[in-house]
Order: structure tokens, then sequence, then C-alpha cells
């Protein structure tokens, strides 16, 4: 019971933080969301900053497992790709961009382990998906695979950081995050690769 009691509280909590960033929810707006006091939530965890960086924790290993879920089962290194992008737009949805410079502001410790899993488990991912479309002849195999790397990681980063400014725009994050993604695999696909992406394109499997 004591474990299920926790992890309801993790769900819970990060639908609260989805919404409204870390710092607008408060230990007093988990346990009303709940229904619970605050005395239970500190059976579990110590303080916030304990609920957050477990909280991330449990996404980090989630999403290294999705990575690895993507390449098993995409038919190739495009269709990898855009099952990542269909699956995390689904989590765009409902994301407060804020949540990440939230993160790195007044969560210093839970966004060190951001961007080391960026560093490693994205990196990895990226990169072994690039080697992936060489070998299948969709990617360019002249392309310079620890630059494009960075360059994705970029991409990703790129989005949190200036969040204002699309919403300034009314331009949703999914939808820009569809478009550099998009933008990015034309800038590194073949003539074949170049068939296939369209062909996937005209199936939506990059969603609008």
């Amino acid at each position: 019971m004591r474990l299920e009691t926790k992890e309801y509280i993790i769900s819970e909590a990060d639908k609260l933080f989805c919404q409204f960033g870390f710092k607008s929810v408060t230990m007093d707006d988990i346990a009303r969301q709940l229904g619970i006091s605050k005395k239970t939530i500190y059976q579990h965890f110590t303080d916030k900053n304990d609920l957050v960086n477990v909280l991330m924790e449990a996404r980090f290993s989630n999403h290294d497992c999705d990575i690895k879920m993507y390449a098993k089962h995409g038919y190739d290194a495009i269709h990898e790709v855009l099952l990542g992008l269909d699956d995390i737009n689904e989590w765009l949805i409902t994301l407060n961009p804020k949540l990440f410079f939230d993160m790195q502001k007044y969560h210093p410790d839970t966004w060190l382990k951001f961007m080391q899993f960026k560093e490693e488990s994205l990196a990895i991912g990226i990169t072994e998906n690039m080697k992936r479309g060489i070998k299948e002849g969709i990617y360019r195999n002249d392309i310079h695979i620890p630059i494009l790397t960075e360059l994705r990681l970029a991409h990703t980063q790129l989005i949190f950081n200036e969040y204002n400014a699309y919403n300034k725009n009314k331009y949703s994050i999914p939808q820009v995050m569809k478009e550099m993604t998009q933008h990015f695999l034309f800038g590194i696909v073949t003539d074949k690769g170049k068939i296939v992406l369209e062909k996937y394109i005209n199936e939506q499997l990059i969603k609008q």
C-alpha cells in the first residue's frame, strides 16, 4: 500500500507540475488535489525538491525505455524518429514550458540530472538513429554525426528556452517540434530517404 500511495502522489503531482510548472505548485496544492494531508506526502518525500527529483528521475528512466522501444519497433530510421515525435507531442500538448525554466532555477540538482540524461540517453539515441539511417541508405553517408547530434539536442533546448516567443506568435510547442523535426530530417535524407519521408508525411505519420 505504501508503494501505491507514493506512486499516486507522483502521478498526480506530475499532472499539476505539467500544467502549472514547478514553482507555482505548492505541497498544499498537491495535498488538496489528492485529498490527503501534507503529513501523508511527507511520509514519502522529505520536501518538494525531493518529490520533483524522484518524479523526474522516473520520467527520465521511462523515456530511456521509450527510446529503445522506438528503435526496436521503427520500420526504419525515419519511422523511428516519427514514433518518438508522436509520443512526445502527446506529452507536450499538456505541458507548461515553464517546467524546464523552473527546474533549472529552483531545482538545480534535478536540472543536472536532466542535462546528464540529455547528453547520454538522448544523444546516444540520436547518434544510433543516424548510424541506422546511413546503413539503410535513407540518410546521407557524408553527414557529421557528432555535430548533427548536438544540433538536434539544441533544437529541443531552443523550444523550451524560447517558449514565450512561440506563445506570443500563436505557435504551439508540438507544432514547433514537428516543424523542426521535419526540417532536420529533410536535411539529412538521401533521395531514397526523401521518398520514404514524404510517404510518411502523406500518410500523416507526422501529425499536424
